[in-house]
């Protein structure tokens, strides 16, 4: 049984965040992604995921 790997990217929404996001999800890790407060770019980064 193959086990899952799990990020918690805290600003993914944007940025840097986005990025690293990006990447690990690339690199086949499910994602927790956490933002303060641009709720638009928050809905748009699972969508680029």
């Amino acid at each position: 049984m193959k086990e899952e790997q799990v990020a918690l990217v805290t600003g993914g929404s944007r940025g840097i965040g986005r990025a690293i996001a990006l990447e690990l999800s690339s690199a086949g890790y499910e994602l927790i992604i956490t933002y303060k407060s641009n709720d638009v770019s928050a809905e748009e980064t699972p969508d680029i995921i």
